[in-house]
This record gives C-alpha cells, structure tokens and sequence, in this order.
C-alpha cells in the first residue's frame, strides 16, 4: 500500500477533532484544576488498604481460574461481566458497604 496524503490529513484532522484536550474519553467534563483534584482523590481511594487487598484478591482469582471472564465480585465471591459487576446489581452504590465484600488478606 503506497502513501495517501488524504488519508493522512484525514486520519490526523479526526483524532485531533476527538481528542478536545485529552486523548481519553472522558465520561465528566471537569475543568482541569478539577480534574487534577479528581485525579489526586481516585489515585488516595485506589491506594488504601482496602482497595490494595481487593486488587490483590482479584489477581489470585484470575489467576487460580484462567478461563473466568470479566471481573471478579467480592460481594457474590463469583466472576461477573464488567457491566454487571458495577452499581449493586441495579440496587445504586449508596446502599453498599464494605463488609458485604468478602477479601482474604
């Protein structure tokens, strides 16, 4: 396949117009000091305790069970779709607490 010129001014003209300010898709659009304190908040949440053993818990998981797919639910102690596994089965995240997940440590 030779070079396209068009193609390449296409190509760059549709990940430039996509991007705005980040090449991630965003599901909030927060003004960047926002996002930076966003940022240091879920970087603090994903490093307690808690979430480091959840993490760790899940791996053992997957890697004892290689066939299982998606994500592992603490909660049902089974593998679920990543859909599945957000939001309490529908039942929204204000109901949910930290001891109905089981995590050996």
């Amino acid at each position: 396949m030779g070079y396209c010129p068009t193609l390449k001014f296409l190509y760059k003209h549709v990940i430039i117009m996509n991007m705005k300010s980040s090449p991630f898709k965003l599901k909030q659009k927060l003004s960047p000091s926002a996002a930076k304190k966003k940022a240091v908040r879920d970087k603090k949440a994903a490093m307690t305790k808690y979430r480091k053993d959840a993490k760790a818990d899940s791996q053992r998981k997957h890697r004892a069970n290689p066939s299982a797919t998606g994500d592992y639910d603490h909660k049902t102690s089974s593998f679920k779709s990543v859909k599945a596994n957000r939001g309490n089965d529908g039942q929204g995240t204000k109901k949910e607490g930290k001891r109905n997940y089981k995590i050996k440590k």
